[in-house]
């Protein structure tokens, strides 16, 4: 029994499991009794139209169904949140029940047969989560949410335009449908200007798949990973970072944090997304909403928003204390080391977390509150918006303010630290002498965006239509393919290894004036990070952008898993291709940039390797996004603090970046410039000699 087979199960979520699969057009032949109920007495008439084939058919093995009735309570077309505690119990437990199957082959059986009955949201996260923790699954390609879900990541008025098409149109001759880029408002909204990175589908899939490498709640073997709490705290630090430095591209301010819960939300999003499971759109929020306490039964939901300003109260206090509460009752200290791991646990806060009843829930509570703002009784019957979804929440502008407040609980921490001492920054020896950006065509130390046109295979997720690609082209930013030259010295009398660190920063705040430190280091975005050996002497560092520590390739976002997949018996190439999903995407490694060049400090350091080296064997197989989602089965592949050296405050009389910099650090102004076109994406081979032929003409 091949473990791929359990793929079929992703497709077209809502047509029967019996029903033909994939591109082969495969049957799951399963039993009668594995037929929701009412299809049982004619399971005869369905087989015998379904048909099946010994080339075609997989026969699924009958087996002992364990207890489904906590999973089984929730409806199959009804809303799914992880934020919701209820949903949290139901989805966990179906995990440990995944997760629990001896075999695939009972893994296979039983998911056949609670796909017909399960909550079909809730069973793709929990296959989904299964299938990447389970050692005999865990290099299964899982399908982006896009392709399962298109609901959730595009305009709902292509989805009967993509119908039409598929009934009318062979597949072969089916034209991609266009998404226009601004789609949900106007530029009269002046936060409509950040929409197009708000509501790119790379980003909100990173958003979806780190929490599923990262969940907060299921069992202990799937939530405890190393440094868990603190990539929370990092890797939305980083979105914020981004997010910010987009805003100010755009002529708008920083994000502001919503800091009182009680003050109306200025903030409007109206989606534009249908529910396609629910058969409802996703609720809308107008301007000037304010919160308020939640009572819900039917979502065993009932929230104050005093008790979120307790929670908060109390996580201050540990913050100021350095102490915090467990579920015994005890004080116990933190440190400086992990005291950040600890804290990101008990903010979101997963089932790690030193008491989950003392510090509440403060992170995804919120989420809800925002989320049901618009019916906070169910006097109305509605559902929640998309900020009750971590699959659509990136989308909403409210989804940076909260943000904002959580990542100053981490910040509040982080400052309370003591700053780092030159001996902690400094690396003996050696020192960075230049920095240099190269782009093909264009002046040294400037990037180049502009917008591309990708498509995304709709077939997977349309359910009950003809069968074959239809594709939704959607227009993103990107921009052009460039490398890094870094010139080191070295003066010791050895070869060293180091870790090289870079950043960029914007130097302007909204008003024109140039930024402080302290604020630039809270607007560091990391672009990338990697081990290089130094010899004696002068070294010239190169690195391509597509190699960045942060992304996944472009591949990884705009794919279709069935095609160009490696043999899976070449074990790195098919963990590569597979387990590449969590991480930034490429495409929106730079930011926006400006018609007329945006200013921006780019920072590299290079740190001694020795103090950052984690002591564990190489990991195979993928290293791509590692900054924000580790290594699987690993530590997390480095001892410094996640965001390392700009996390904690400066040294007294460090004022600004160059004052802050020792001989192992340099700095170099870039220019990020945003041309208006749409222009097709090159492959990086083509981009990587086009690069190279540039860098050695201005050599």
């Amino acid at each position: 029994m091949s473990a791929k087979n359990l793929l079929l199960l992703f497709d077209r979520p809502h047509e029967p499991v019996y029903v033909p699969k994939g591109n082969k057009q495969v049957v799951l032949d399963v039993p009668t009794n594995y037929l929701p109920e009412k299809y049982q007495p004619v399971a005869s008439e369905i087989f015998s139209r379904v048909g099946t084939s010994s080339e075609t058919s997989i026969p699924i093995k009958q087996i002992a169904i364990p207890d489904l009735s906590l999973p089984l309570s929730l409806g199959r077309r009804d809303g799914f949140s992880l934020f919701l505690p209820a949903h949290q119990k139901m989805a966990s437990n179906l995990v440990e029940i995944f997760l629990g199957m001896r075999t695939v082959e009972d893994l296979l059986s039983l998911a056949a047969y609670c796909r017909d009955r399960i909550n079909s949201q809730m069973f793709v996260y929990a296959l989904s989560i299964a299938i990447l923790h389970r050692p005999d699954t865990k290099n299964l390609p899982i399908p982006q949410l896009s392709e399962i879900f298109p609901d959730k990541y595009m305009d709902s008025s292509i989805f009967n335009r993509a119908k039409e098409e598929a009934n009318v149109m062979p597949t072969g001759s089916r034209i991609p449908i266009e998404i226009p880029l601004d789609y949900t408002a106007t530029d009269a909204d002046p936060e409509h200007r950040v929409a197009y990175w708000r509501e790119d589908i790379g980003i909100n899939l990173h958003h979806w798949h780190w929490h599923l490498v990262y969940p907060f709640s299921g069992p202990m073997v799937v939530v405890n990973k190393d440094r868990r709490g603190e990539l929370f705290y990092y890797m939305h630090h980083q979105i914020l970072a981004r997010y910010n430095a987009e805003r100010l591209c755009n002529n708008l301010p920083r994000v502001r944090r919503l800091t009182n819960l009680r003050d109306p939300i200025p903030e409007a999003y109206f989606p534009k997304l249908d529910q396609i499971v629910a058969g409802r759109s996703w609720p809308a929020r107008p301007a000037g909403y304010s919160l308020s306490d939640l009572d819900r039964k039917s979502d065993q939901l009932k929230i104050d928003l005093a008790d979120l300003e307790r929670f908060r109260d109390r996580i201050f206090d540990a913050i100021h204390t350095n102490s915090v509460r467990n579920n015994a009752g005890s004080t116990v200290r933190i440190d400086e080391k992990t005291g950040i791991d600890v804290l990101g646990n008990m903010v979101e806060a997963s089932i790690l977390s030193p008491s989950r009843t003392f510090y509440g829930d403060l992170h995804n509570l919120g989420h809800l509150v925002i989320a049901y703002c618009h019916d906070p009784d169910h006097r109305y019957l509605e559902s929640f918006s998309i900020m009750g979804d971590s699959t659509t929440a990136m989308r909403d502008p409210v989804f940076y303010r909260w943000h904002a407040f959580i990542d100053s609980l981490f910040t509040e921490y982080k400052d309370s630290l003591p700053a780092y001492t030159l001996q902690q920054l400094v690396f003996p020896g050696v020192s960075v002498s230049n920095i240099r950006i190269n782009t093909s065509g264009a002046n040294p130390n400037t990037l180049n965006s502009h917008w591309t046109k990708s498509d995304i295979d709709l077939s997977r997720g349309l359910d009950f239509t003809p069968r074959g690609s239809i594709f939704a082209r959607v227009q993103h930013l990107n921009h052009d393919f460039y490398t890094y030259t870094i010139t080191a010295n070295n003066s010791n009398n050895k070869e060293v290894l180091g870790t090289v660190r870079i950043f960029i920063t914007p130097k302007f705040d909204e008003t024109g004036r140039q930024l402080t430190f302290n604020d630039q280091r809270m607007l560091m975005i990391e672009m990338d990070k990697f081990t290089v050996p130094l010899s004696r002497g002068q070294n010239i560092i190169n690195r391509m952008s597509n190699e960045s520590a942060l992304t996944i390739p472009f591949e990884a976002t705009f794919r279709n898993v069935d095609e160009n997949r490696p043999d899976e018996g070449d074990f790195q190439s098919f963990d590569e291709f597979n387990y590449c999903g969590c991480g930034w995407p490429q495409h929106m490694l730079v930011p926006k940039g400006t018609k007329q060049g945006y200013p921006m400090d780019m920072f590299v350091m290079i740190s001694n390797y020795e103090l950052d080296r984690v002591n564990q064997a190489d990991s195979r197989g993928c290293r791509d996004g590692v900054s924000f989602c580790g290594l699987r089965d690993l530590k997390y592949p480095d001892t410094q603090s996640m965001g390392f050296p700009f996390d904690r405050v400066a040294r007294v009389g460090v004022n600004s970046l160059h004052d802050f910099l020792t001989p192992n650090m340099n700095l170099q102004q870039i220019t990020v410039r945003f041309n208006d076109v749409i222009k097709p994406r090159l492959s990086y081979k083509k981009q990587t000699n086009e690069s190279a032929s540039a860098s050695l003409t201005k050599d």
